[in-house]
């Protein structure tokens, strides 16, 4: 896999007044499109990563103010990537949320026990993922 992340080509036009920023991790180009599109057209500029190494490069590179993040994903999975975000200078309270297809009776505790703040099972309705961000 690739390590490189991309700033998203949904960027919106006011991009240079403060606009919030997001950093979208999942190795499926699908779904990164998907939830870029969904936070680029709420007012953020987004940021994607098809992989948690280049999730890691990006947070690293600047500071996001919410980050979504599958949790099967190759190399290193969206627990340990939370872990390690955690641990970066400026990613200690940032809101992350585990968008995921993991939905086995534990999969919510280990997402917040690993440092998402809230964890929502794929197939989501996009509103209510909206919803979910802007009460964290």
């Amino acid at each position: 896999m690739s390590s490189q992340y991309s700033t998203d080509r949904h960027q919106s036009r006011h991009e240079s007044c403060g606009q919030r920023s997001a950093l979208i991790v999942d190795d499926v180009a699908d779904v990164t499109e998907m939830l870029s599109v969904l936070l680029s057209s709420a007012g953020y500029r987004v940021v994607t990563a098809s992989s948690a190494p280049a999730a890691l490069s990006a947070a690293r590179a600047r500071q996001f103010d919410i980050i979504i993040s599958d949790i099967g994903m190759p190399e290193m999975n969206g627990y340990e990537l939370a872990r390690a975000l955690r641990l970066l200078p400026g990613y200690q309270t940032v809101p992350m949320v585990a968008v995921t297809g993991y939905s086995m009776f534990d999969d919510h505790e280990r997402s917040i026990s690993a440092g998402f703040n809230a964890h929502m099972t794929k197939p989501f309705e996009p509103r209510a993922l909206l919803e979910l961000i802007e009460q964290l």
